[in-house]
């Protein structure tokens, strides 16, 4: 979701009024990193935070869809779907997830908040091409280098 104006304390009611916009995104994770730091007992978000580890889909006006809460998306890789799920399945619902987190951050425009991944994570390879799916648009497109 991507925000669209200033917000702190949003009661759930009004959250909808706080993001103009959705996508599909990728939030890689160094798995070997991860595994030395969590192997220490130390904190990995390092593992989550380097250089291309968030890739951002095109973004598409709420307003396109007739319920965010029942979005279906994709993951293809080299052509093959990979990954797979419908937000209809989130644990928690866009306006709740808005609302809790403007309880501890201000929200600000043009932040954005990626709310999980359906199971399928795995690994990608130099050249991988990969293609991300909202519905039935593709929103993002792109090999890994």
């Amino acid at each position: 979701m991507r925000i669209s104006r200033l917000g702190k304390t949003i009661p759930e009611r009004f959250a909808h009024r706080y993001y103009d916009a959705v996508t599909v995104g990728i939030d890689f994770t160094a798995r070997e990193l991860q595994q030395k730091l969590k192997a220490k007992g130390q904190p990995w978000e390092l593992c989550k935070g380097f250089d291309g580890s968030a890739v951002i889909g095109e973004w598409v006006p709420k307003e396109k869809f007739l319920d965010l809460q029942r979005l279906r998306f994709h993951l293809d890789i080299n052509g093959r779907t990979v990954q797979e799920g419908c937000t209809a399945d989130m644990l928690f619902r866009i306006d709740e997830i808005i609302s809790y987190v403007s309880q501890f951050f201000t929200l600000k425009t043009g932040d954005i908040l990626y709310t999980g991944c359906p199971t399928g994570c795995g690994p990608v390879q130099i050249d991988d091409h990969l293609e991300g799916y909202l519905e039935e648009r593709k929103v993002l497109e792109f090999n890994c280098k």
